[in-house]
């Protein structure tokens, strides 16, 4: 499986940003995708997941200003960012959880909200 993101930049506070997961591969494994990201000096933490069934998860910081939703036909991920705050700021990681064939990461994309 492999991930790729886009969408990720420079935006003031209060913005929107819309970040975009390609995935491909085997993706008929996958489980759960979703996104985590990590400020610096921070450990990475779990943002916004969503299962094959459409099940989502949201970390309480980002609940009712981010949105996760997929695209099957285009086999893709999206994370609707809105009313972005300084504390946003982080590398924002894809991540697929796959049925026997554990975790995959995208590369990372740069998030910046300045105050």
């Amino acid at each position: 499986v492999e991930l790729v993101e886009s969408g990720g930049g420079l935006v003031q506070a209060g913005g929107s940003l819309r970040l975009s997961c390609v995935a491909s591969g085997r993706i008929f494994r996958i489980t759960t995708i979703g996104w985590y990201r990590q400020a610096p000096g921070k450990q990475r933490e779990l943002v916004a997941t969503i299962t094959s069934g459409d099940d989502t998860n949201y970390a309480g910081s980002v609940k009712c200003r981010f949105t996760i939703s997929r695209d099957n036909a285009k086999d893709t991920v999206y994370l609707q960012m809105n009313s972005l705050k300084p504390e946003d700021t982080a590398v924002y990681y894809c991540t697929a959880d796959t049925s026997g064939r554990g975790r995959y990461w995208g590369q990372g994309t740069q998030v910046t909200v300045s105050s």
